[in-house]
């Protein structure tokens, strides 16, 4: 799934990019094409499950970002490009400044969330009229699309994102072919100056309390920061983390906060050859988890051996798992766990 990563220009967005993707991506500066590449989520639990499993590689779960222009307010033959890239995204990473002491976070929160909401409500004032028409006839799919539309119209009329209503997943399934951008999940990214790690400010309090109003998600990094951090040798970055008080570099709680709002869930496969992370859906069955690591192993699922890293850390070896009766054996039913460490068996 992919993160697109947005905020009004001069908001920092452009600089976090490269700082998740470690300055790996050629970024394009003025264009309408986004920046588009990976980050490697970090996971202590990769490097604890390696302690007790000797491997030669371990190998993080990875983040598809693409970094889109910067959205101008007020219309304009860029701005429906740009709104165009948003609507490709699973989800949003919006950037605020909260750097620069003119700046106001809210009113920039508050411009943003509004564009999507006006771009919406023209699409779904569009469809509306159509799924009316279609549902005369019976139609009850175009019943079902015509419903979900009303109700998507009169939170767009009043000014609230789609995203903020509960939808049915039948209300979901009618609305999944509209691609609205104000009912995508959201992380909000105060970027914040160097002397403000902690958020203290009145500015990035207050867009604190104007996200949360809105029952949204908000982290708190500086992206300049970050940046130097970034370019260091691997083995300095933790001295300089610890010198400013950071535990760990920026994508790893945001990482975990969009993995959250997306609704994934982690788990793990190790071995001699290499412990690695996988990213999966909340709520996914053994074959579709071991899909994701291979489509052999889904299409040919015969089960799943699997324990929880916690085991691991506290038993001491997979050795000592089987004996203490902590390997389970699932079959296709099975619902994987955050944290389980899965060997899959298949025969295609």
């Amino acid at each position: 799934m992919e993160c697109g990563i947005v905020g009004l220009p001069g908001s920092g967005k452009t600089s976090l990019f490269q700082v998740l993707t470690a300055h790996a991506v050629a970024v394009e500066i003025g264009t309408l094409n986004p920046n588009i590449g990976q980050a490697d989520i970090p996971d202590p639990r990769l490097h604890e499950i390696a302690e007790f499993i000797p491997t030669k590689k371990i190998v993080p779960a990875r983040l598809e970002l693409v970094d889109i222009p910067g959205i101008s307010v007020g219309g304009g033959t860029s701005h429906v490009a740009v709104l165009a890239h948003i609507r490709t995204v699973a989800a949003l990473c919006h950037v605020i400044n909260c750097f620069d002491a003119g700046a106001d976070p809210v009113s920039a929160y508050r411009d943003l969330k509004l564009e999507l909401i006006l771009s919406d409500m023209e699409v779904i004032e569009n469809s509306l009229e159509r799924a009316q028409k279609s549902a005369q006839s019976g139609d009850e799919e175009a019943q079902r699309r015509r419903d979900a539309l009303q109700k998507a119209l009169a939170l767009v009329e009043e000014e609230r994102p789609v995203a903020v209503a509960e939808w049915s997943a039948a209300e979901e399934l009618a609305m999944r072919g509209y691609g609205l951008l104000s009912a995508k999940p959201m992380l909000v990214v105060a970027n914040v100056a160097e002397d403000d790690l902690d958020g203290a400010s009145d500015g990035v309090q207050a867009l604190k309390a104007a996200v949360a109003e809105d029952g949204g998600t908000m982290i708190v990094l500086c992206a300049s920061l970050e940046s130097e951090i970034a370019e260091l040798p691997e083995d300095e970055r933790a001295e300089m983390l610890g010198s400013m008080g950071l535990r760990e570099p920026a994508v790893g709680p945001l990482a975990r906060a969009l993995n959250e709002l997306l609704g994934l869930a982690t788990f793990y496969t190790a071995g001699e050859k290499e412990v690695r992370s996988w990213i999966i859906r909340q709520g996914a069955m053994a074959p579709e988890a071991g899909g994701s690591v291979h489509s052999d192993i889904e299409r040919g699922f015969i089960r799943a051996e699997c324990y929880h890293v916690d085991e691991l850390r506290d038993l001491g070896s997979e050795k000592a798992v089987k004996e203490a009766g902590k390997l389970r054996s699932e079959g296709k039913q099975y619902v994987l766990k955050d944290g389980d460490v899965v060997h899959f068996l298949f025969n295609v």
